[in-house]
């Protein structure tokens, strides 16, 4: 009887937790719906706006190579790198912290040089047991609806990277595939190199709901191409200083704000499905512990029947 007892429990005890999982499911696809919606409303233009990014890098050098806007300019010796790593506030979602941070310590190891964290997420965290220097943290909206949310890391990242104090500047995010795929990227933001490769968000998903794909950038890419593959000569007005001045920042802030969209629709879909299997899990666990309940039980009425039968033949004799 104690036995059976037990197991009772432990099956009262698991059909809870399976409520609560259950309705942590239900709240993260609600979040993740809105999520995906955002982030592909603004991909195209995101990636259009660092296509952009791109032509006037090119078009702002000069004869030697040399670019006319300090924050499209390499610096030949590279001493600090700052890193803007975007987790999660809370658990429960998997993988996908420890994802994003191993992605981010293997992009450090790569560099070989003194790097600075800033964290925007709470479970950014754990990188300060790993012996990460954090030199600022930020809070992260579940929701973000409104681009003036990462004015202050954009704003002090470029006051920084101006200053001289940080070489180069990336952004470790989850890039958003689908709700059961989401992959860690790291992407430079500072100084804009031409020749990268992996330089547009959200092309990890070459799906119809992914809204852009490299042959569509390649294709509006052309269009600012005459027949010889030359690119036409545009004039800025004033100068171009002050052009750049004003449009360099407002196109990395479109570009922060894009990963911040695809790292929440990552989190959500990831926490969406932990829930999912947890949910699964527990009703496997409840229904192997009901047999396990009914052989106990069973087993039970069967020693009980036996005693019957045992103190009944004795009675008779």
């Amino acid at each position: 009887m104690a036995k059976t007892k037990e197991i009772s429990r432990r099956i009262k005890s698991i059909a809870s937790t399976k409520k609560i999982t259950k309705a942590m499911e239900m709240v993260a696809a609600a979040k993740m719906r809105k999520a995906i919606e955002a982030v592909l409303k603004t991909r195209t233009y995101a990636n259009l706006s660092w296509e952009t990014v791109l032509h006037l890098a090119r078009l702002s050098e000069n004869e030697a190579g040399r670019s006319l806007h300090p924050l499209l300019s390499r610096r030949p010796d590279l001493k600090r790198v700052a890193v803007i790593l975007i987790t999660s506030n809370r658990g429960m979602c998997g993988a996908y912290n420890s994802a994003i941070v191993n992605k981010a310590e293997m992009s450090v190891k790569r560099h070989q040089v003194a790097t600075d964290f800033i964290l925007v997420g709470k479970k950014g965290t754990i990188v300060h047991p790993h012996g990460h220097n954090v030199a600022a943290e930020f809070e992260k909206s579940d929701i973000l609806t409104d681009v003036r949310d990462i004015y202050p890391i954009i704003r002090s990242v470029l006051n920084d990277y101006q200053n001289g104090k940080y070489d180069r500047v990336l952004v470790a995010y989850t890039d958003f595939v689908n709700p059961v795929k989401q992959v860690p990227r790291v992407k430079q933001l500072l100084p804009i190199e031409l020749e990268k490769t992996d330089e547009y968000l959200g092309l990890a998903g070459r799906g119809s709901r992914a809204a852009v794909s490299q042959e569509f950038l390649e294709q509006k890419e052309q269009q600012h191409l005459t027949s010889d593959g030359l690119f036409f000569e545009y004039k800025f007005e004033p100068d171009p200083r002050t052009v750049l001045d004003s449009m360099i920042p407002r196109l990395l802030e479109i570009q922060l704000f894009q990963a911040f969209l695809e790292a929440n629709a990552s989190e959500h879909s990831a926490r969406m499905t932990a829930m999912h299997q947890a949910t699964e899990a527990a009703s496997d666990m409840v229904s192997e512990l009901t047999l396990f309940y009914n052989k106990a039980r069973q087993a039970g009425i069967t020693a009980e029947i036996a005693e019957i039968s045992a103190g009944a033949n004795a009675l008779a004799n």
